[in-house]
């Protein structure tokens, strides 16, 4: 009685296991499947192959949204390119929704001044050329310094350079459409370590930033 019980438990024991295998086979594609949709774990090309290709039930309720859940709202990705002339001295940053021009402040101004050369006008003019390619109407000019003086002094003279960018901007635009937002940072915002002179350098700087056209 003993022995007939014994062949009966051990097919029955081996159901068990292949459903719960087969369970657990339909888990893990799922989880590989959620992060694939994330993008790859791992940079693309060296994914290890699959040594079969694996069937899917489509009807297979682990594949199923849960009763009341809804799918995420699509979202585009905001791709940056930024472009540098050779000698650092002015850098183009696009996205999908703003431009943004970035000038060294010794391409603008003298040392420690506010007042624009000859030179630097007519960068800003090939500014004010994009703002009506793009027909931009709000324009925001930003003045940053290095960290070196007081804190108070470069926040004056940031926004003294920000006033002279924009207002060669409002000459050269011409148009009573187009608003400005102006501000002085000073040394907030760094883009580059200002322990080291061309760091420095690169965070003496006029920003002018527009939305782009939807067109």
């Amino acid at each position: 009685m003993t022995r007939t019980h014994t062949r009966k438990a051990t097919p029955r024991l081996a159901l068990v296991v292949t459903a719960a295998t087969v369970m657990v086979a339909t888990n893990v594609y799922g989880a590989v499947t959620a992060r694939a949709a994330d993008g790859p774990s791992v940079p693309p090309g060296t994914e290890a192959s699959p040594s079969a290709p694996v069937e899917v039930d489509p009807n297979d309720p682990d594949l199923k949204l849960p009763e009341g859940g809804t799918l995420a709202e699509p979202k585009v990705l905001d791709i940056k390119s930024v472009v540098e002339d050779q000698s650092g001295d002015e850098r183009r940053e696009d996205t999908n929704s703003d431009v943004k021009f970035a000038l060294q402040a010794e391409v603008l101004f003298g040392k420690d001044s506010a007042k624009l050369s000859s030179a630097a006008k007519a960068r800003i003019q090939g500014i004010a050329e994009e703002i009506k390619a793009q027909n931009a109407t709000k324009i925001r000019v930003f003045g940053f310094t290095d960290n070196l003086g007081s804190s108070a002094h470069g926040d004056v003279l940031s926004k003294q350079r920000a006033n002279a960018v924009q207002e060669v901007l409002d000459q050269e635009l011409n148009d009573a459409n187009v608003t400005y937002e102006v501000r002085g940072y000073g040394e907030q915002y760094p883009i580059a370590d200002n322990s080291t002179e061309a760091g420095r350098k690169k965070n003496r700087r006029v920003e002018v930033s527009f939305p782009r056209s939807d067109n």
